[in-house]
């Protein structure tokens, strides 16, 4: 039977590439957003609101596909409002496909906040994880939009008959314009503009994130683990961590990164310097540096997500993932984090997007 996969989130870090791998393993794929990219080679575009149910019963009528790919979120202003909305975006999503039995399986992104707890109570004193974070931990005692993500795809399971798989990376790192959490490319846009202004190249975030261990996901590796659990039979109705499979600390990387752009490293002070501060009035000095060197894109916020990028690098915790789930039912796919960074900011260069 011929595998139809539709993209719920196509124009995203994670969606575009998962559509890219998608294609080249010759499945015909869909990709659905509010505005898909139509001149993408041999995707099949999807407008569609996934709040509006109606909207999304004629868009979807004649897709039939066989595999769902779920990457996309909304973000509101409190956790009970991203719970409202994004478990109503799926509840819409699987009711306008149910009546076309066409779907076999269903894959949900969600992310380690299933373990840090939700923006309001994120890696906060007392909803502290023991690390390495392992799938078999209960949910926290808290409010949590990837919860009622999670209970939306098991309903629509346990009525329609299709399988599942929940996947749970780290910070994904990956080319994306207008994505709301974007930490490589934050960090190329920080590094550019400290390399244009001769501003210092400053350590963000917290002692705990600079000294302790961390890991990452590469999108390239999420796409692979979206495909290959959606595939094999053993990743069947699991819920799966997925990073690059190496370890690292901050401390020693952003010396790397510094390097990389021909800039100087500062470290950890002592004091926490947020992103989003350092970078709260860059958005004039990007249009310049945009205009000099005919970049693609001259609004920093469509690129620079530093309050995300604050969250990841502020924690009180060192934050790794165990991948062993994954690697005894045999996925294996491995990435150097230092070469996930150094092959985005080349991509940004090629497409014009960094100087």
């Amino acid at each position: 039977m011929e595998n139809r996969a539709l993209v719920v989130g196509v124009t995203g870090i994670t969606g575009s590439t998962l559509a890219d791998q998608l294609i080249a393993k010759g499945w015909t794929t869909f990709g659905l957003a509010r505005n898909p990219p139509k001149n993408s080679k041999n995707l099949h575009p999807v407008a569609a609101d996934l709040l509006d149910l109606e909207n999304l019963k004629i868009a979807l009528k004649e897709v039939l596909p066989t595999h769902v790919y779920i990457t996309t979120w909304m973000r509101q202003d409190s956790e009970a409002e991203n719970i409202r909305v994004n478990s109503l975006m799926i509840r819409n999503l699987l009711s306008a496909l149910a009546p076309h039995q066409s779907v076999q399986h269903v894959a949900l992104v969600t992310g380690l906040k299933h373990y840090l707890g939700p923006f309001e109570a994120y890696a906060k004193e007392g909803f502290l994880p023991e690390t390495p974070l392992r799938e078999s931990q209960p949910r926290l005692d808290l409010e949590n939009f990837y919860y009622a993500q999670e209970d939306e795809v098991y309903a629509a399971a346990a009525r329609d008959g299709f399988t599942w798989s929940i996947h749970r990376p780290h910070t994904i790192i990956g080319k994306a314009v207008g994505n709301l959490m974007n930490l490589g490319t934050t960090l190329a846009v920080f590094a550019s503009i400290c390399k244009a202004t001769g501003k210092p190249f400053q350590w963000p975030g917290s002692a705990a994130q600079w000294n302790g261990l961390s890991d990452v996901t590469d999108v390239r590796v999420l796409a692979a683990h979206l495909i290959w659990a959606s595939t094999t039979e053993a990743a069947q109705n699991e819920a799966f961590n997925v990073v690059n499979g190496d370890f690292f600390r901050w401390k020693w990387l952003w010396n790397k990164l510094a390097e990389s752009f021909g800039i100087e490293a500062i470290g950890f002070d002592g004091t926490i310097h947020p992103l989003e501060e350092q970078m709260n009035e860059d958005a004039a000095i990007w249009k310049k540096i945009a205009s000099e060197n005919g970049l693609q894109e001259s609004d920093v916020n469509q690129l620079a997500s530093p309050w995300h990028t604050d969250l990841d690098l502020g924690r009180p915790i060192e934050v790794m993932t165990d991948m062993s789930k994954s690697r005894k039912l045999g996925f294996t796919v491995y990435q150097s984090t230092e070469d996930s960074f150094y092959d985005l900011f080349e991509k940004l260069r090629v497409d014009r997007l960094i100087p």
